[in-house]
């Protein structure tokens, strides 16, 4: 009997009649309590493809589907999980706090694009120092190639990836190096091709209205089933593929007027298979709410995740270093601002945020709530792949300013992650691609794409077309340019950076109200204290010599010459050091 499959379950509460179609033949199925049909007579082998007619309708892929190898308008295939050989039994389990993360897309990490392949450049994620992989979403999604978020079958392995037993081995394979696993996953809203859970019930509800249209139904009627639908996936990702921990997106757009929200319910769900486990199973949100209850424990009244991405750290460090101010980066770019996100995690924090129109977010208590609850980043997939051309960040400012970002992110008292191929400042871009198979479909997101774009200023010629196959090509990472300059000098500069992080246990005190931090924005430099570290920073286009506030010890690491001047250190221009100070 394969777990989970016995009797064929689906939930279809309003159905006058539900079949089974399985290898060719049709089954018809048993109504039973809450809506829920079953073909209890029916064998159920690993393999076996199938899928459901509802009123005559169909078949569909089952909505609980764990492989959809014809894409996401084929039959499901049954997938006994059991039947795989794991060689992680001795896996203690990595969380989330203090860890370094590296995100990475299966689909361009390597020209292989496939877990496979991926596997094959882990011992390069060891070498940098990683603690985490947190891979973009992997749910299947249309067509072959896609960012991910716009997934479907929300329990199945992308096909074109390696499916299930790609990602078990993946997995494995991670565990063995060393490395834990965070996967992507995307519960507040599903792709507009592939999506046929409403011919099976209310998963989705006009009560509320988000950016994609109705919501998923987390509070009207049938709710209840719709929530067990996404703790279940969540709980099955974490179960039988092994991951560590989840990162869920966006999840301001999980509308959710029950009494207790639903990452509440899902956070206690997760803290019993831990437990159950034995390790540390973790949640991450990715939340613009700026609301510090996200990771506040639910013993003390908030929502009780591990931790929460923290995109004005983000946006404070790359509006002063390129000197962007367009769009949500209009209110940073001051040294002050990246003084108070670097010690506070918000800096809208009950503030007034000009390209909302509004007061937004609220203070992080610094003696409750550690850093390490917050994910901070100089790039990630959003901030890079949504920008017109997909253009990183070494694209626009120098190298001296990209190690200045990698030596505050790094020296954090927050929980890092690296973007794949941001070590070695990677050429590549990473742009947006997808490849719908429907003609309508795919002209839609193309002229969307570049009316959006058109509409800033930019000439829609210049936007790269989703759909083009020589956009996932460009955007796929260059492995030949690690042992090139100036990559290969980056690339040593992330790896100290990461090696002093784990060296020092002053780079890891997760203590917010332990930081502080100085500067002269007339002189631009900024110093970070962390312990008897000082993270000190010069983007003045010239050398200049950076007071500090007590004796000058030893040069751990320097982008540049660096010279102690008792209290003081001299650096060059546009670069960073990590000092000691003789207290």
């Amino acid at each position: 009997m394969v777990r989970g499959m016995e009797g064929w379950p689906v939930w279809a509460p309003g159905a006058e009649t539900v079949e089974l179609e399985r290898n060719g033949a049709r089954h018809a199925m048993r109504r039973g309590e809450d809506g829920w049909w079953t073909a209890p007579d029916v064998p159920v082998e690993h393999g076996a493809d199938y899928g459901y007619v509802v009123d005559g309708d169909g078949p569909f892929p089952d909505p609980r589907s764990r492989w959809q190898p014809a894409g996401v308008h084929g039959l499901s295939r049954v997938v006994d999980h059991d039947r795989f050989d794991w060689t992680d039994a001795s896996w203690p389990g990595r969380g989330l706090p203090g860890s370094v993360t590296y995100e990475l897309h299966v689909g361009t990490f390597t020209s292989g694009r496939t877990f496979e392949a991926a596997i094959e450049r882990l011992d390069h994620l060891v070498e940098l120092g990683i603690d985490l992989v947190e891979v973009l979403p992997v749910a299947a999604f249309p067509g072959r190639h896609g960012w991910g978020y716009d997934g479907v079958a929300l329990y199945a392995v992308h096909d074109a990836y390696g499916g299930p037993e790609g990602l078990k081995r993946f997995v494995d394979a991670c565990h063995a190096r060393g490395l834990g696993v965070m996967l992507d996953v995307v519960y507040n809203h599903l792709g507009p091709s592939g999506n046929y859970l409403s011919s099976f019930g209310p998963y989705f509800t006009d009560k509320h209205h988000t950016p994609w249209g109705a919501a998923v139904n987390l509070d009207d009627a049938g709710s209840d089933e719709v929530r067990r639908f996404i703790i279940d996936s969540a709980l099955a990702w974490l179960r039988d593929y092994h991951v560590d921990g989840l990162r869920l997106d966006a999840v301001h757009a999980l509308a959710d007027d029950r009494a207790t929200h639903l990452l509440t319910e899902l956070q206690l769900a997760v803290d019993e298979l831990a437990a159950e486990t034995g390790k540390p199973l973790f949640l991450v949100a990715e939340s613009d709410r700026n609301d510090p209850r996200t990771v506040t424990p639910i013993e003390a009244g908030g929502i009780g995740l591990t931790g929460q991405w923290a995109d004005d750290i983000h946006h404070a460090l790359h509006a002063l270093l390129s000197g962007e101010r367009q769009g949500y980066y209009v209110d940073f770019g001051s040294y002050e601002c990246l003084a108070k996100t670097l010690t506070e995690a918000f800096f809208h924090a009950g503030t007034y945020s000009t390209f909302r129109g509004r007061t937004h977010g609220a203070p992080v208590d610094r003696s409750r709530i550690p850093g390490h609850a917050f994910v901070t980043y100089l790039q990630n997939h959003d901030q890079v792949g949504n920008r017109a051309t997909g253009d990183r960040l070494s694209a626009s400012v120098s190298p001296g300013r990209m190690a200045i970002g990698a030596a505050l992110v790094l020296g954090s008292a927050f929980s890092p992650m690296v973007f794949m191929g941001e070590e070695w400042s990677a050429s590549t871009p990473w742009q947006y691609f997808t490849d719908h198979q429907e003609p309508e479909l795919a002209d839609a997101v193309r002229e969307g794409r570049r009316n959006e774009f058109a509409s800033h200023g930019w000439d829609r010629d210049d936007i790269p077309d989703p759909q083009d196959t020589a956009t996932v090509e460009a955007s796929t990472l260059d492995w030949a340019e690690l042992d090139k300059e100036p990559h290969a000098t980056m690339l040593r500069w992330y790896r100290d950076l990461i090696a002093l992080r784990r060296a020092h246990p002053e780079l890891r005190d997760p203590r917010l109200d332990a930081v502080h931090v100085e500067y002269d924005a007339d002189a631009q430099w900024l110093v970070m204290h962390r312990g008897r570290i000082r993270v000190v920073t010069n983007l003045a286009d010239a050398p200049q010599t950076v007071p500090l506030d007590a004796p000058a010890g030893e040069v751990l690491l320097a982008w540049s010459e660096a010279e102690p001047q008792d209290s003081a250190v001299a650096l060059g221009a546009e670069s960073a050091a990590l000092v000691t100070v003789r207290e």
